[in-house]
């Protein structure tokens, strides 16, 4: 029985007491943080499929059924459960897709296993969907709505998120661990309802637990409506290229090891294209990912970074690249040489494969993946990933009838930061009718976040492998966060609200201390956060801007941020401290780009703007993995509107526990 209406003012959450900061906090918000997680299930909005699955055949007899159930995307050339050994214990992934427009479904069975891969003359064990690695594409019309059912059958915890999906007014299928939902056991299952909204274009589903997204990830694919049509001539064929990285070493014991020492995740041995380093690395060269292409004909290619640490420069010998979206969303068209795209981002080009016409002689050209690196601080994999792109399947030389290697593209330099802003400064939003840029012109909430490498004290009788023998940390407006580990926050969020509480957000809109936040030699008092639960509390409707600026502490560095839940325009990017006084006269509130992931220049700032208008609890981080891990993150709560369509729907029954 409640007996009391909570204080408004007092809710705050402990990440390691589940208990509120400061005063003794209400008896009934103590429980929902100290209890199992789970929320009471609660009928779901809309239809509902069951989606039921189990797996009974060995992998290469289940193999062809599914290469003949499923038409697989350029680069599925084969079946890896057929060529790779296989423990049939994983997780089943099963995906169900019902388009209002169409009034049809289809099911797709996908299903994750533990898989023996060998790259770079090594065996090894990883965590895989269907077996593919990268895994299944799925694909999707604009304003569909997908099932996914999760089946856990081994021995670790997992999430999935939907990269760049808003997911309106549904943050329970959102997927990051405890941050939305309690992470999905061995031996549980949890059913995703994907709901797609405007998005367009190329996005991406990743795990969303540890560093399992270095194998668990896969294209999303959302074409058009039905009856509707590209802003652009339909090409010839569409074909994700993701880009990764791969270890030798088991990556969760990488991970466990950097954060038991306090020291630097080891860099990946090799970057990847489509799951393969290239045929410049040993044992690779009958692997490498081939692009067979016609002359004459264009084909999209829907790039995606899914790599854990590095941000990439990605270019084709001998073509042009014309960009059309990123992150499922049209731009104007524009035409490069090379593309730089950062974790978490997509951007979809149109390749025009017409040689003949400029008089080119070779059959093969080299796709390059070359990373870019912003901190000399930071060891990272410099490794440049490679594919080809083959005419006809012909590999001669007119000329000798002889096999010619592939000719290779002109990148950047690895630390080129400078032709990186230049790219980024050439993204417009298409704007025209079918796809306007409405941005927001008026700001209720202004917020200016710091975003750094910190450290932490060692603790008693350790050593600790950071600077001066401290802990690595990282943080926002030096708040380094840290997620609860025995609930989940929209669960606690949930319930606290129907029992008539009040959550008041304690993230900070500026920084504790201002400083000259990109000077090359802070000293160390200023390199030490705190760590804290702390988030931050919109009113629905509210307009945000959030200038992101970026710190020299412990060395400059870019920074992919993503914030779930909301897409956003990208209105100014400078170099230096931001000046509110100054900068903002320079803003693009015309036509700038509408993304998910927005790459904060090293040593500058970027400044974004959203409308809350998606009630629910919403996580916004740093993309690089070791620094999400590290606390480079906060949550947005965005409230309830008045009417249904401006209310968070209620939980999905079957919620995991914690």
């Amino acid at each position: 029985m409640i007996a009391h209406r909570p204080r408004p003012a007092e809710v705050g959450l402990n990440a390691r007491s589940g208990v509120r900061r400061g005063e003794e906090p209400p008896q009934l918000w103590t429980s929902l943080l100290t209890n199992s997680g789970q929320v009471t299930p609660q009928p779901a909005h809309g239809r509902h499929w069951d989606a039921r699955f189990a797996l009974q055949l060995h992998p290469c007899r289940h193999c062809s059924s599914l290469c003949h159930r499923e038409k697989l995307v350029v680069g599925d050339r084969y079946h890896p459960n057929c060529h790779a050994s296989k423990r049939l214990i994983g997780r089943s992934f099963i995906a169900s897709t019902l388009s209002p427009t169409e009034g049809s479904r289809s099911h797709r069975h996908y299903d994750f296993f533990e898989a023996d891969y060998t790259r770079l003359c090594h065996r090894k064990t990883i965590l895989t969907v269907n077996g593919l690695f990268p895994g299944p594409t799925i694909h999707a019309r604009r304003g569909d709505v997908i099932t996914v059912n999760v089946h856990n059958h081994g021995d670790k915890n997992i999430t999935i998120h939907w990269h760049g999906v808003d997911q309106p007014r549904n943050p329970w299928s959102d997927g990051p661990e405890f941050i939305t939902q309690c992470p999905i056991q061995p031996g549980a299952s949890f059913t995703y309802t994907i709901v797609l909204s405007w998005e367009e274009g190329t996005l991406w589903w990743h795990a969303h637990s540890d560093f399992d997204r270095s194998t668990v990830h896969g294209a999303i694919v959302i074409r058009p409506k039905l009856g509707a049509s590209y802003p652009f001539k339909k090409p010839h064929k569409e074909i994700p290229i993701i880009l990764g990285e791969w270890w030798k070493g088991n990556v969760r014991e990488l991970l466990a090891g950097a954060l038991r020492t306090g020291g630097e995740v080891q860099p990946s041995d090799a970057n990847t294209i489509n799951g393969q380093p290239g045929d410049m690395f040993p044992c690779s060269e009958d692997d490498t990912f081939t692009l067979p292409v016609e002359d004459g004909k264009t084909y999209m290619l829907r790039l995606i970074n899914a790599a854990l640490a590095n941000e990439f420069f990605f270019a084709v010998a001998g073509h042009r690249l014309t960009v059309v979206s990123t992150d499922a969303s049209y731009v104007k068209p524009f035409t490069v040489d090379d593309v730089f795209i950062a974790p978490g981002q997509t951007i979809t080009v149109l390749l025009s494969a017409d040689r003949s016409s400029r008089g080119l002689q070779n059959a093969r050209y080299y796709m390059a993946a070359r990373p870019l690196s912003t901190n000399p601080l930071v060891v990272f994999d410099n490794t440049t990933a490679t594919a080809v792109l083959e005419y006809g399947g012909d590999r001669r030389t007119p000329a000798t009838g002889t096999a010619a290697p592939p000719d290779s593209p002109t990148l950047p330099a690895l630390n080129n930061s400078a032709a990186a802003d230049a790219y980024t400064s050439r993204l417009r939003s298409l704007d025209t009718d079918a796809h306007p840029a409405r941005v927001p012109r008026r700001v209720d909430e202004h917020m200016l976040v710091t975003i750094a490498v910190n450290v932490l004290p060692c603790g008693a009788n350790q050593t600790c492998k950071g600077p001066k023998g401290n802990r690595l940390a990282a943080s926002l407006n030096n708040v380094s966060f840290e997620a609860p580990r025995h609930v989940d926050i929209l669960g606690a969020y949930y319930r606290w609200r129907s029992a008539g509480g009040v959550v008041v957000g304690d993230f900070p809109s500026d920084p504790p201390v201002v400083f000259n936040f990109t000077d090359g030699d802070l000293p160390p008092e200023l390199w030490v956060t705190k760590r804290g639960t702390k988030v931050k509390v919109l009113e629905y409707g509210t307009v945000v801007e959030v200038v992101f600026q970026d710190t020299a502490i412990l060395g400059a560095e870019s920074h992919p941020i993503h914030l779930h839940g909301h897409s956003f325009y990208v209105v100014g990017t400078g170099s230096g401290n931001f000046d509110k006084h100054r900068d903002p006269a320079g803003y693009n509130l015309v036509d700038p780009p509408y993304q998910n992931t927005v790459a904060v220049p090293n040593g500058g700032w970027s400044a974004i703007r959203f409308r809350a208008i998606n009630p629910g609890v919403w996580f916004m981080h740093c993309h690089f993995e070791r620094h999400m891990v590290w606390g480079m993150d906060t949550v947005f709560i965005v409230k309830d509107g008045h009417g249904t369509e401006a209310k968070m729907m209620p939980p999905p029954p079957g919620m995991p526990r914690c």
